[in-house]
């Protein structure tokens, strides 16, 4: 259920987090149900002309509310996210997600690093070496100052100590068997090394360290939330854990590591397998239980409600500000152009009879053909007025391609322009925002406090007994 537009599958892909959910529309096109368990059950206008976007300031959080009864049904569900996507970004990271260009991204970091000595390079492709020169230095020089400005933590608060599990391999012998796509092979491997492998395909091995280990407990709780409830959904013939991609979470094989040192990765591996030793067996819980650790690639300012992109209210999935995503990472906005027809056409409409305006002459204006009636609490639009349809942000985000559900939409008389904010269905913690934070002197528990509200942590082996 992790938004493959976090980190990447695969050297570069987008990310998605499987969770447990009552079935419910799908995400990016397909059958996607939400997240359901009774500790996480609860109850729960503007007009598009030229470039409107959504209102500042109408970021609210919601008091939790507690829901009665079951979900009817569990079935497995897709949440992509993170900073990067695998095939295309919509592909986490992959945001669930989608980077388009991980060497991009890649680049823009380097020249963080280079022109800006305050910040590492944010982003790098997956299994590539070092990123190439940025192509636009002064660009990455101004994001390394806006980040400086942002605000850090306040010294001491909330930095509580992770004690991570004994490591031994005694400590470590609970299995775990992923069911390799490819191959229809099953590899069965203790559960710290298959974090590592997931680590290496949700996250780049040159963010900052307090990030990746914030993604690898995530990983970790997605896996031992499956596990303690013998989840082997979506797997075929049950056969297996869970799947090697971003229908649950994008995984790197042992064989594919082990070929890393002979790559010259040797120093990306050390860094994931230290974020793993300083976490090991921690886990995220809410009441007692595994929590749905949904993420994704970046946000567009704040991340989203859980009924606002799902339909179920989850206690620990609220609505929370992400400032450090459009510092932080190079590629948060795109504009991506399509004809009128085109738009109409993936919408299942035709383009209406060009109206006559109170003049006497006939126009398709923005205004005619667009409308946003309203936002959601995350700034992603809720509900717009397309022709004569009335459609949420979620479905011209997955029937149009687009990176997310926060966008502003212009027509020029011939083309259509929409430009997104954000990558991923931006519920739960963003990679990119973990990485500002990390940036800014946030430790992990910190992070995964902000994004995932009232959480607390406990070993894994206390959850699987």
């Amino acid at each position: 259920m992790n938004e493959k537009w976090g980190p990447f599958k695969e050297p570069g892909t987008n990310h998605r987090i499987t969770v447990k959910m009552n079935r419910g529309e799908g995400e990016s096109g397909k059958g996607t149900t939400e997240p359901s368990s009774v500790e996480e059950a609860g109850s729960s206008a503007a007009e598009v002309s030229g470039t409107v976007k959504p209102p500042s300031g109408q970021h609210a959080q919601q008091r939790l509310a507690a829901a009665d009864g079951e979900p009817e049904r569990e079935t497995p569900l897709r949440v992509r996210i993170a900073p990067g996507s695998r095939a295309r970004r919509p592909s986490s990271f992959r945001g669930g997600g989608r980077r388009k260009d991980a060497r991009g991204l890649a680049a823009g970091l380097a020249g963080l690093a280079a022109l800006a000595v305050l910040l590492p390079a944010l982003l790098a492709v997956r299994g590539a070496g070092p990123p190439p020169a940025p192509a636009d230095p002064a660009a990455a020089a101004a994001r390394a100052q806006q980040l400086q400005q942002l605000p850090g933590p306040a010294p001491g608060a909330g930095a509580e100590r992770l004690v991570p599990a004994e490591d031994s391999a005694a400590a470590d012998k609970t299995p775990v068997r992923v069911y390799l796509t490819r191959t229809g092979s099953v590899e069965t491997l203790p559960l710290e090394q298959y974090v590592t492998g997931v680590l290496a395909a949700e996250m780049p091995a040159d963010f900052e360290l307090e990030a990746l280990k914030a993604q690898a407990i995530a990983a970790r709780t997605f896996i031992v939330r499956r596990l303690a409830a013998n989840d082997t959904s979506g797997v075929p013939g049950g056969k297996a854990d869970v799947l090697d991609t971003v229908d649950h979470q994008a995984y790197l094989s042992k064989e594919t590591l082990e070929q890393w040192k002979d790559k010259g990765k040797a120093r990306e591996l050390s860094k994931l397998e230290r974020a793993i030793q300083e976490t090991r067996g921690i886990v995220m819980t809410y009441q007692g239980k595994p929590i749905t650790a949904s993420f994704f690639s970046a946000s567009g300012g704040y991340t989203e409600n859980s009924e606002e992109y799902w339909s179920l209210r989850v206690p620990y999935l609220r609505s929370v500000p992400s400032p450090w995503d459009s510092v932080a990472n190079p590629n948060n906005e795109e504009t991506v152009t399509f004809k009128l027809n085109e738009v109409f056409s993936k919408l299942g409409q035709t383009v209406p009879a060009v109206p006559v305006s109170a003049g006497g002459s006939k126009s398709l204006n923005s205004g005619n053909l667009f409308r946003i009636n309203s936002f959601t609490s995350g700034q992603r639009v809720k509900e717009i007025k397309v022709g004569d349809k009335v459609y949420t942000g979620r479905e011209i985000r997955e029937k149009l391609g687009l990176r997310s559900s926060q966008f502003k939409i212009q027509y020029d008389g011939t083309n259509v322009k929409i430009t997104t904010y954000g990558y991923g269905h931006g519920v739960g913690m963003s990679q990119w925002g973990a990485n500002g934070m990390a940036q800014k002197g946030y430790t992990t528990t910190q992070i995964l406090k902000h994004y995932y509200t009232g959480i607390s942590f406990q070993q894994a082996a206390r959850l699987l007994k």
